[in-house]
């Protein structure tokens, strides 16, 4: 038994062992090689395009040209207005232009001012209004629909209780078509409100009438006005410093409250060199200086400063201000 397990064990140590083959080392075949090459040439060429597409490029370039043309355009524009204006000679007082462009005046601005919201920025400014009312440079009324008329209680801009609303209204304008215009929208949108006046009259002489609202000629409450509004009208007075003094010398002195929203030169140079170049075109044909320095005329005039904001890169500006006390 012992030898034949020394046998068998004696064979297999003796006996080749069974081993995988290596594998073949392929040959190199350069027909093959180009081949596969040719076929990935094709794939690949078959494959669609990743990139932009020839429609988009095409509307790119189109746009592109459109958009440089037109900017050429109103370089152009710019250059020829920009001549014409230093061939001018324009007044300081250009008002009277307003006494032509009354009947297209809404239409003319509706759309400019609708893109820079100036309807909510009337509004707000305007709904501060409370007692003896003025508002100078009425023009066409565009003011018109954010009074809040009749007085009650309530509370002020300032968080004061106060009687609040319009007891009266007198818009005042240096146009005589202005005011026409002014009054027959006001009388359709209020017929029953008669505590009112319209006058043609120059906002820098402006007096105070309130007697036909029930103040007799003398007394306290008939001497001042409570509130004095105007929107867009200093660029269009030959002195708007002045005005403003005497709007301050005839508001209440000590609650009495001047509006302003107004439009003038902004926060950056680039802009004011193209307003400046700009302005003698812009104030022959619609009768408004609009580079003028707004905040500079308001600390020139004296009165005191209660709020200031400004929007539009700096060109639209609005103050809420009262008579300085001595």
């Amino acid at each position: 038994m012992s030898s034949l397990l020394q046998f068998l064990a004696l064979q297999t140590l003796t006996s080749p062992r069974s081993a995988k083959p290596p594998p073949a080392r392929k040959q190199f075949d350069p027909e093959l090689k180009r081949f596969q090459e040719r076929f990935q040439t094709k794939e690949a060429q078959s494959k669609p395009y990743g990139g932009i597409p020839p429609g988009v490029l095409t509307f790119l370039g189109i746009s592109a040209l459109a958009i440089s043309t037109y900017c050429g355009y109103l370089y152009a524009s710019y250059q020829r207005q920009v001549s014409r204006g230093q061939a001018l000679d324009v007044p300081t007082d250009v008002s009277d232009r307003y006494n032509t462009t009354a009947p297209t005046f809404d239409a003319d601005v509706e759309l400019s001012e609708k893109a820079m919201g100036l309807g909510a920025k009337r509004a707000d400014l305007v709904r501060m209004a409370r007692g003896n009312v003025l508002e100078v440079s009425c023009g066409t009324g565009r003011n018109l629909e954010y009074y809040n008329l009749g007085e009650r209680r309530g509370v002020d801009s300032e968080g004061h209780a106060a009687v609040v609303g319009c007891r009266s209204l007198t818009f005042v304008d240096l146009s005589p078509q202005m005011v026409a215009i002014t009054k027959e929208k006001f009388e359709a949108l209020w017929p029953e409100f008669k505590r009112v006046a319209f006058r043609s009259q120059d906002a820098g002489s402006v007096s105070v009438e309130l007697k036909g609202f029930g103040w007799s000629p003398g007394s306290k409450e008939g001497e001042y006005y409570d509130t004095v509004v105007q929107t867009m009208g200093l660029c269009s007075m030959p002195d708007p410093v002045g005005t403003l003094r005497h709007l301050g010398e005839i508001t209440e002195p000590k609650r009495g409250r001047i509006l302003l929203l107004e439009h003038g030169r902004s926060h950056y140079d680039w802009l004011n060199r193209i307003l400046d170049n700009l302005a003698p075109t812009h104030a022959d044909r619609h009768g408004c200086w609009w580079n003028r320095d707004i905040g500079a005329i308001v600390r020139e005039s004296g009165l005191e400063v209660v709020e200031e904001k400004r929007w539009h890169l700096g060109t639209t500006w609005r103050y809420v201000l009262k008579p300085k006390h001595n």
